[in-house]
């Protein structure tokens, strides 16, 4: 892994780009505290994906983050291969996958995130996020069990997904308070904009939790171009540098 200012602040960003010019634009922006997105399910050829996260390493000095695709769990087979030919600085992955896909890196320095989904059980997540166990009833444990099975499998931090912005607060406070108690890393990804992202960083770095990865995606992405607003994304390096 890189010496990185990524992994050395309490809070970066995940971002997309349509380029490695909007990429390098973000990557600027934000003075390198930043991984930007590449989604497996953009990718029917192994080899083309694999040459897209070595071209954009490259470019922004290993600051890439291997994703699913809106958390498509029929995309986890696509994201360990990739990992077995390349070692993407982050990598998403959904929770039955992840002792697999550590596996697949061939050294230990990849950053693998575990995929849960928000439970309606206070202090509990959903682990059932595998392209088998996504069909069928909830899997719910609580957060710091989640937090233990994803260390012992190699994993890295915890990748909430669809927060749905701040539409259940109180689970996310104590998902963080878990993620805090447990020295964790947790990653709030799903309807985070411009407008809630101080509110969503803050509640997490008031409880505790040591660093915080935010994935802000549609919300500042100009539909007509499919660019990454880079001025939005400045907006967000502000906050972060405010509260972080």
């Amino acid at each position: 892994m890189r010496d990185t200012r990524f992994y050395n602040n309490r809070v970066s960003l995940n971002v997309l780009a349509n380029s490695i010019e909007n990429a390098k634009d973000i990557y600027d922006v934000t003075e390198g505290h930043v991984v930007i997105g590449l989604l497996a399910a953009n990718y029917t050829d192994i080899h083309e994906a694999v040459h897209d996260v070595q071209r954009y390493s490259e470019a922004l000095d290993g600051a890439i983050s291997l994703g699913l695709g809106a958390g498509d769990p029929k995309q986890w087979k696509m994201v360990a291969d990739i990992c077995k030919r390349v070692t993407p600085e982050h990598v998403n992955q959904v929770f039955p996958a992840v002792a697999y896909t550590r596996a697949c890196i061939q050294d230990e320095h990849g950053f693998i995130n575990c995929l849960v989904k928000p439970s309606d059980k206070l202090g509990y997540v959903n682990i059932a996020t595998g392209p088998v166990s996504a069909e069928g009833p909830a899997i719910d444990i609580p957060v710091r069990s989640a937090i233990t099975l994803i260390r012992e499998m190699g994993g890295n931090a915890l990748k909430l997904f669809p927060l749905k912005g701040l539409e259940k607060r109180v689970h996310y406070i104590k998902i963080a308070e878990a993620c805090a108690e447990e020295g964790f890393t947790l990653e709030p990804t799903g309807g985070i904009t411009v407008n809630n992202f101080e509110e969503i960083v803050s509640l997490a770095l008031e409880a505790g939790v040591p660093k915080v990865i935010p994935h802000v995606y549609s919300s500042i992405i100009d539909a007509s171009t499919g660019r990454t607003r880079v001025e939005d994304v400045q907006k967000l390096f502000q906050i972060m540098r405010k509260i972080g």
